[in-house]
């Protein structure tokens, strides 16, 4: 590794790799947190379940160190055990003795092999098929470029994927942005819909070349698919993706539907006559929340068949039916399994409570597109469930009443103290949050708070097991801190006309939001209200960078992947569709809607000590927005340092800087708010 530059003046620009990060200057005097991010690496992140037709195996992935563009890290390796007590667990792996990144499991219709993704010699993403029986694996592609999501056709003869041959980085905003250079060009990699024979050979690509495919689902008689897709740039036209069928021998394309806002996992219903989708307002793609919609597959007025849901829908499945929908939904701080009967627009919960369940995640942040894997007659299912103090383990049994089949967490003890869902009114709406306490809080005493800003702003503070890198909630609290985790409007969670609440709106509502549930907590907990912080990361940053324009109650504050000039942002990063249903308009057309919501525009009331941190290569946010930010403050005379992480994205992979930046933003607060107080 090379070593970091630093430019002095009165912050810290960081621009290469250390070699040691917690120790020398930067650290010196600072509280030790290595045994934390010992605790967090200790946590065996479950990535995904999915269980065999008859229901009496499973195959689940967990995260392992691996590399990635040479440097360390997570990778996941997969295992295949009886789903009734997993026992037998045995590794499934097409290269066996080294270390691959395997995911994506999916079972054949008759349950007898298993697709997944694999990576060849050249970390190259490939499809590999194993026998169940025999246990033998093979390499089915010769792709060149990523590719994801293997599954099967009905009949069980192909399996398509989703594949950008020749691209050069991992199709998703999150990922690390290539690096420009020379006259720039409109050259556009698309995520095209492949297939290839379940025995090998030369993989078909199917639709326009200029078609970005984003989610699709075999029709159940394996003539069609029907897909999310744009034309155009994939990364940034997510946001205006339509509804299609794809005809999986010829290619052809038919537009089904131009929905109004977002939408996500399209599936066909077991007798193929209608199709059900999530739509909703959704500022992340592969981040899903909204109400479930129902079409006909000939085309027609789309339905929405959860009106007035008081939840935001994550994942639907027909499981064969024609006419109920298995869905999981987040409602108010709890998760929820529910039977939705699509005719009658009604649904009957199955489980509920303050935990979170799903078969497969986002980068173990949020859910991804699977909440539960159920057996072909859906009597039987697999589910990895956790809760904030609860780490996660797989759990097989009927809906609902699952029992824990792994023990990889065992020996894993919380960082915290009690973690507690709270609610208040703001604006005469109810608002949840929670709240984490520090694992001692002695009587008499009072306590430094850090509110931190989920991003998004269409997401939430899931009940999740503090386990990655950006656990820094858990970090805090383990250092005396109590924590407030506000899902304020425009949050999902309490129905989708609550997630659309700070439409034109941004920093107003949200904040009066926050701000009336630190007012509650502080009439509850043991808070000194001049040690009060905020922190947030992507829209957590900008609210964070906002707040100290409109409020003195922060004492200090972290901004990470932080914005603070909506004009300028708007013609700079790499994803501004997303940006219109919020506005209501470009900011070429009105400017006054994104001025009004600038950080930038109130940057003289800012007075608090702020960090400022992200990475160099970010496409959601860039870095330029940080630099803004941090030229206003220190030539204010603000104390203010300011940590750029070369080659990360909007999302961090490298282990190294994981540890830098979690030491940093503990060692900040630590500085400013953790004098002792009585």
């Amino acid at each position: 590794m090379g070593k970091w530059g630093f430019m002095r003046l009165r912050c810290r620009v960081l621009t290469e790799l250390i070699s040691c990060l917690l120790c020398g200057s930067a650290a010196a005097g600072a509280p030790d947190i290595s045994s934390i991010l010992d605790s967090l690496r200790s946590v065996h992140p479950v990535g995904e379940v999915t269980i065999s037709p008859d229901g009496k195996r499973v195959v689940y992935g967990n995260a392992i160190t691996g590399k990635r563009d040479g440097a360390d890290a997570d990778v996941s390796a997969l295992w295949i055990a009886n789903a009734k007590d997993g026992s037998g667990a045995t590794r499934l792996t097409a290269c066996p003795g080294s270390v691959c990144d395997e995911h994506g499991a999916a079972w054949s219709p008759d349950g007898t092999q298993i697709a997944f993704v694999t990576t060849d010699a050249r970390d190259q993403p490939q499809v590999a098929v194993a026998s169940v029986a025999a246990r033998n694996v093979k390499i089915i592609t010769t792709a060149h470029g990523p590719l994801d999501t293997p599954r099967w056709s009905p009949e069980g003869d192909r399996i398509a994927f989703l594949y950008s041959e020749g691209a050069p980085k991992t199709p998703g905003p999150l990922n690390p942005l290539a690096l420009d250079a020379g006259v720039m060009s409109s050259t556009v990699y698309e995520q095209r819909l492949a297939s290839v024979s379940v025995h090998g050979g030369a993989a078909t690509l199917l639709g326009p070349v200029d078609l970005n495919i984003y989610e699709f689902d075999w029709s159940p008689d394996g003539k069609r698919f029907v897909v999310t897709a744009a034309h155009g740039s994939g990364d940034d036209n997510w946001w205006v993706a339509e509804l299609d069928l794809l005809d999986s021998q010829s290619g052809a394309l038919t537009t089904l539907l131009k929905p109004f806002l977002q939408m996500a996992s399209p599936r066909w219903s077991g007798d193929g006559t209608r199709i059900a989708y999530i739509c909703g307002i959704m500022s992340d793609e592969g981040i899903t929340g909204g109400d479930v919609y129902v079409i006909n597959a000939v085309g027609g007025d789309p339905v929405d068949v959860t009106p007035n849901l008081s939840a935001s829908v994550h994942t639907i499945s027909w499981n064969g039916s024609n006419k109920r929908i298995v869905a999981t939904e987040f409602a108010a701080g709890e998760e929820v399994l529910a039977l939705i009967d699509v005719d009658l627009k009604m649904q009957r919960e199955l489980w509920r409570a303050p935990e979170m369940i799903w078969a497969n995640n986002l980068m173990g942040f949020a859910p991804g597109d699977s909440g539960i894997s159920l057996t072909k007659n859906n009597s039987f299912s697999a589910v990895i469930r956790q809760s904030y103090t609860s780490p996660p383990e797989v759990e097989t049994g009927p809906p609902g009443k699952w029992r824990p089949i792994t023990s990889l967490n065992a020996a894993v003890k919380p960082l915290t103290g009690k973690a507690a869902n709270r609610s208040w009114m703001s604006d005469g709406r109810s608002i949840q949050g929670m709240l984490v306490e520090p694992r001692v809080v002695e009587p008499g005493r009072r306590y430094p708070l850090i509110v931190e800003v989920h991003g998004g702003p269409a997401y939430a503070h899931y009940p999740i097991f503090p386990s990655r890198y950006d656990s820094f909630d858990a970090a805090l609290a383990n250092q005396g801190y109590f924590v407030f985790k506000p899902n304020p409007r425009g949050s999902y969670g309490q129905s989708e006309a609550f997630a659309q609440a700070n439409v034109k709106d941004f920093g107003y509502g949200d904040l009066r939001d926050i701000l009336s549930g630190l007012d509650a907590v502080q009439k509850s907990a043991p808070i000194d209200p001049e040690r009060i912080g905020i922190f947030g990361w992507s829209y957590g940053g900008y609210m964070t960078m906002w707040a100290l324009t409109q409020t003195g109650r922060f004492k200090a504050a972290v901004a990470g992947a932080g914005l603070s000039d909506w004009l300028s942002y708007y013609g700079t990063n790499n994803i501004n569709t997303w940006m219109i249903p919020y506005f209501g308009a470009s900011v070429y057309d009105d400017p006054k809607v994104y001025e009004r919501s600038s950080p930038i525009t109130f940057i003289k009331n800012v007075h608090s000590p702020t960090l400022i941190v992200g990475g160099d290569r970010d496409a959601e946010v860039p870095i330029t927005q940080s630099y803004e930010y941090w030229n206003a403050l220190r030539r204010m005379g603000v104390q203010t340092e300011f940590v750029v992480y070369a080659g990360e994205g909007h999302d961090f992979f490298r282990h190294a800087d994981q540890i830098d930046v979690m030491t940093r933003i503990v060692n900040w607060f630590n500085t400013y708010l953790r004098r002792d107080s009585p």
